[in-house]
């Protein structure tokens, strides 16, 4: 059963306004001179409300297999890129990847590699191509590119590294005739066969915020901590908070960006503890966590109410210290419905076009369960990451 969440008031007006941050001193909170509009071109109001009201809906699709279940789905006929006889035997699959860059994408990566293997070994796909682009928009761009110029690709998969810029190189990869499947992060073209993404950063983002104005008391200070702008999923992340918390009585006393390194968090969080307390972290993604609770050790100060993360290191941490906590999710399971969307594609079975999966945080409640599951991995695993069913687990996640 679902926490009850804050009731929050319907309109496009975000009411919380932050200054702008940097990586090097703490910023002002509400109210001092300089604030501006949050969220600015990322906010849309609609899919906000469309989001928060997924959380509450029954996903379609098998119980016991997250990752082929869609939320309220339209499907779209795939017909025209179904393969005949020997053309569907063993066909290319080309997939253009942000990055392996944090310790999400790594366990997603390695779930996908073992859906793969399933999928080859029962011929519904023979070679699997893989660019890496290393978060760098060019690069993507190019692999892109020479993929569509290799003409080999029955089928493109793409998980963009930043919204705007990837936009044209997705745009080309449609023109190029193959089907193209989209997930994890979204651009700005509807040209792909599907869209493939859990509920999103709305939902994650307010789950986080509701959560902590659940559990402070009014007037409490809550730093944000961000990863880095530009990138929809995370930036719909933050435009929640702010409409959360502008419709509550909490402090938020900055926002910081801080490229996910755990250093830059141990010290960002200690700047602020110097000038106050802080008693929440909201942070758009958690796999940095315990080096922020690190600060308040060293600090000699408590334990703040925190939104983290599925990530083990996190949620070990949350166990042994009790803390007060919640762990947001972005489903990592949605790395197999690319590969497994692929093969519906080229049988021409349909699929959603936009295929959203279901994204449940885990609650204190479910937190022992979960460790006992995950036991034998790693810290940086990730709890939900879906592939207990897959042939290599568990060793292909412990040996990363």
């Amino acid at each position: 059963m679902r926490r009850t969440r804050v009731l929050l008031a319907a309109g496009a007006a975000l009411s919380l306004a932050l200054t702008a941050c940097t990586t090097d001193t703490p910023t002002d909170g509400p109210g001092e001179e300089g604030q501006t509009s949050p969220s600015g071109d990322w906010f849309d109001a609609e899919e906000y409300e469309t989001q928060l009201a997924q959380r509450d809906m029954e996903p379609e699709g098998p119980a016991d297999e997250p990752w082929l279940q869609a939320i309220d789905p339209s499907y779209v006929d795939t017909s025209q890129y179904a393969l005949e006889g020997e053309d569907r035997e063993d066909p290319t699959v080309c997939f253009s990847n942000a990055s392996v860059s944090n310790p999400w994408r790594v366990t997603g990566w390695i779930t996908m590699q073992q859906q793969v293997e399933v999928l080859q070994e029962s011929g519904d796909i023979g070679e699997f191509r893989v660019s890496d682009a290393a978060d760098d928009d060019n690069q993507q761009i190019s692999d892109i590119q020479t993929f569509v110029d290799s003409g080999d690709c029955d089928a493109i998969i793409i998980s963009p590294s930043t919204t705007a810029t990837l936009t044209p190189a997705v745009e080309a990869a449609c023109e190029s005739g193959a089907p193209v499947i989209v997930f994890d992060r979204g651009v700005n073209t509807d040209c792909h066969v599907t869209f493939i993404h859990p509920i999103g950063g709305y939902a994650y983002g307010a789950d986080a915020a509701e959560f902590l104005v659940e559990e402070l008391e009014p007037g409490s200070r809550v730093l944000a901590l961000r990863i880095l702008p530009g990138v929809d999923v995370l930036e719909h992340r933050w435009a929640a908070a702010q409409q959360v918390f502008g419709e509550s009585d909490l402090e938020v006393i900055g926002h910081e960006f801080t490229e996910g390194d755990g250093a830059t968090i141990k010290d960002l969080v200690t700047q602020h503890l110097q000038r106050g307390d802080v008693d929440g972290i909201w942070m758009d993604a958690g796999d940095g966590a315990v080096a922020g609770l690190e600060a308040f050790e060293d600090a000699g100060q408590p334990y703040p109410v925190i939104s983290g993360e599925d990530e083990l290191s996190f949620m070990r941490k949350w166990q042994e210290e009790d803390l007060t906590a919640l762990a947001p999710v972005y489903s990592n399971f949605q790395w197999r419905t690319p590969v497994l969307a692929a093969s519906m594609i080229l049988d021409g079975e349909e699929v959603p076009e936009e295929w959203v999966l279901p994204q449940e945080p885990i609650t204190e409640d479910e937190l022992d369960d979960y460790l006992e599951r995950n036991a034998d991995m790693p810290s940086l695993h990730y709890a939900k990451f879906g592939g207990e069913d897959l042939p290599g687990f568990p060793e292909a996640w412990q040996d990363r």
